[in-house]
């Protein structure tokens, strides 16, 4: 079984997106590769603590924060040295949803569930 983090403001028709634990993990470190040095704590800490992620955890991301991260998480999901289609689609999901969720003034909500 994996882990899975389900966000708000997603693509799909309920709103959400659905990413493993494993591949946002797998992004950390691409973040310095992407992301300049004194924009990353941010963006490194929420990919490295949703890949350490417990099954029944929540995160709630106030609007501001997603506001900041929107466009660290673009930038990861076009760098150059990122090859892995899965991983582009997974940092522009989350990059959208983010951007969604500042737009709308709306906390951006993160959860874990088991499938």
């Amino acid at each position: 079984m994996s882990t899975f983090i389900v966000t708000s403001h997603g693509g799909d028709f309920f709103g959400e997106d659905r990413h493993t634990c494993k591949t946002l993990g797998a992004l950390v470190p691409y973040v310095h590769a992407a992301v300049p040095a004194d924009e990353r704590q941010d963006v490194e800490q929420l990919l490295t603590e949703a890949a350490q992620t417990q099954a029944g955890a929540t995160r709630s991301i106030p609007a501001a924060v997603a506001a900041r991260l929107a466009p660290r998480l673009r930038q990861i999901a076009r760098n150059r040295y990122l090859k892995s289609k899965p991983l582009v689609q997974a940092a522009a999901l989350l990059a959208d949803a983010a951007g969604r969720a500042a737009a709308d003034g709306e906390a951006w909500e993160w959860r874990t569930e088991v499938g």
